[in-house]
């Protein structure tokens, strides 16, 4: 007689029902009421996917009584975020700050959670102490939705180019302030007036600063350089300028000049003998009509990356929304619970290369200049002997137009481009201009990128 076969152990695992990842979502705003919708919708095929079914445990936010449309579960809210990331495998942050943002991250981490987040400010701020705590704890952090949206771009960087040499990263990297370029390109309107049909449409904060003033821009292009050159670059190591003082008369000179503005974040690797450098710079320049930058329209972003064998690479796509951005932090959660399930760690922080950081001053840049100067002879020989004191060269020069109607016999506004030279070099020429007597203004100070 055959024996019957023993019961099984009573805590031996049902090998028909899938495990289940437990996701706490901070935040349920634009991009988190997203997140929750995706995962609701899909999470049939994520499940497949990821070898284990998603379950949302809670969604922490500020005020429980406030209505945050269909996709957000009611009985999901709760104001205890520090008791909700410890119950959880995966914390997913989108409510953005830097605190409570930080302590509740490393308090998840602490409690053996992985983290999602789409948080570049705090990521440029503060990135070492969570890259740390993520290894002390043996936990990921993913944060491709911190940089340009839905665009695959930090994975790439991280992981497909890990073998390859990245040499600069240049693109456009906020959607607010492209959106605000492009408009007065298009329209020849004053950039208050757009910023203002931005702020109708939904493109910009009701206060615009972290985004016109390039803080947006920054905190992205710190992020890139840590991992394109393996080197810790904060925040404060990026050289920031907006796209406040842009006028209508700068993008008319522009397309003079066959180009168009855009405010760009540039990364590069600088090699000066068998020294290396890291700069990292945000700032608006003049491209030509010709660069694929140029036709970037809206609020859309782009970014190039150049590598030493895999050549030039581009990226475009949405980069803000919160649809894009909810995308983002999925193909991150898919990813991060993958691995919890199947074991092992993503990619970890890689800073072994401690590259100095090259300051603004000690690079070599194509300049813009206009000025406002007295009609008369000789005027254009004392600034032309200027600069030339001081190693620079005038590439073009030209006389543009006067636009309010003053006698143009008393003065004129001249469009100067330079070859490269010294970012400190030009500092110092331009205090000297600006204390000339027939320098009467110095209006627009731009960069020429793109050649």
């Amino acid at each position: 007689m055959t024996p019957a076969a023993p019961d099984p152990a009573p805590d031996a695992p049902d090998a028909s029902v899938p495990p289940v990842i437990r996701v706490a979502l901070l935040g349920a705003g634009t991009v988190g009421s997203e997140v929750l919708r995706l995962i609701r919708e899909h999470n049939g095929d994520l499940a497949h996917r990821i070898g284990a079914r998603l379950e949302v445990v809670g969604v922490a936010v500020r005020d429980i009584g406030r209505d945050r449309g269909p996709h957000v579960d009611p009985a999901l809210l709760t104001t205890d975020a520090e008791g909700l990331v410890t119950r959880a495998d995966l914390v997913v942050e989108v409510m953005g700050g830097i605190e409570p943002a930080r302590s509740l991250i490393l308090s998840a981490m602490e409690s053996g959670a992985s983290v999602v987040t789409a948080n570049k400010a705090l990521l440029a701020q503060d990135g070492t102490s969570l890259y740390e705590a993520a290894d002390r704890h043996g936990v990921d952090l993913s944060f491709e939705a911190a940089v340009a949206g839905a665009i695959p771009l930090i994975r790439p960087i991280r992981e497909s180019l890990a073998g390859d040499r990245i040499q600069r990263v240049m693109g456009i990297v906020n959607g607010t302030t492209n959106f605000v370029l492009d408009a007065m390109t298009r329209t020849g309107a004053e950039q208050a007036e757009v910023v203002a049909r931005a702020q109708e449409l939904g493109y910009a904060e009701a206060d615009p600063t972290a985004d016109v003033e390039g803080y947006d821009a920054a905190a992205k292009a710190s992020i890139l350089a840590s991992l394109a050159f393996h080197t810790r670059v904060g925040l404060g190591d990026v050289h920031r300028e907006g796209i406040t003082a842009v006028t209508s008369d700068d993008i008319a000179a522009a397309r003079r000049m066959g180009r168009t503005i855009k405010l760009l974040s540039i990364v590069e690797r600088i090699v000066d003998g068998q020294e290396e450098r890291v700069s990292a710079r945000v700032y608006p320049a003049l491209i030509p009509d010709s660069h694929p930058l140029a036709s970037v329209s809206e609020a859309y972003n782009a970014v190039f990356v150049e590598a030493e064998a895999a050549g030039s690479l581009m990226f475009y796509g949405q980069g803000a929304g919160g649809t894009p951005t909810a995308s983002a932090v999925l193909g991150d959660v898919v990813g991060v619970a993958r691995l919890r399930v199947n074991g092992g760690y993503g990619p970890r922080e890689s800073h072994y290369a401690e590259l100095p950081i090259a300051g603004i001053g000690d690079l070599r840049t194509q300049f813009y200049l206009a000025l406002t100067v007295e009609d008369r002879p000789g005027v254009l020989a004392d600034v032309a002997g200027c600069l030339s004191s001081h190693g620079i060269s005038i590439s073009t020069i030209h006389q543009q137009p006067l636009t309010d109607g003053e006698d143009q016999g008393e003065r004129a506004v001249i469009g100067i481009a330079t070859h490269r030279s010294r970012e400190q070099s030009m500092t110092v020429a331009l205090d000297e201009l600006s204390a000339r007597p027939a320098v009467l203004s110095i209006d627009s100070v731009l960069r020429l990128e793109g050649e």
